[in-house]
């Protein structure tokens, strides 16, 4: 039974490897097929070549686009800044100008009156 066993399986295998080793044939059909499908192909890539060159365009338009907001942001920052400081220095003036003179006159006063002078060096004004 087990030489039987062992036959039949040599045989199995002996036709497998003969079925194996059978030349499929290369008709001039399948040279057309193949020349069709590379002429099909070669269209495709031409086409995704395309498309990379329009992707690529749009990137770089979108680079300048950004690169240009970017900037127009940062100036307009940066102009908001210098107003800022522009418009405190302008509206501190006047006040520091007054502020002066009241100082002044305290001081002349301090001179005559004791107690305006003790007050000023209480807040070391004298």
């Amino acid at each position: 039974m087990k030489k039987l066993f062992i036959l039949a399986m040599f045989f199995a295998f002996s036709f497998i490897s003969i079925a194996q080793q059978q030349e499929v044939p290369y008709t001039l059909a399948d040279r057309d097929r193949m020349i069709q499908v590379e002429a099909k192909v070669d269209a495709l890539s031409a086409r995704f070549d395309q498309v990379d060159r329009r992707i690529d365009r749009m990137e770089d338009k979108f680079d300048t686009y950004f690169t240009w907001g970017f900037g127009l942001v940062l100036g307009a920052i940066f102009a908001l800044f210098g107003f800022i400081i522009f418009d405190r220095r302008t509206t501190l003036a006047p006040v520091k100008r007054e502020q002066d003179k009241l100082l002044e006159v305290l001081k002349e006063l301090g001179k005559e009156d004791a107690k305006i002078r003790e007050a000023l060096k209480k807040v070391a004004l004298w």
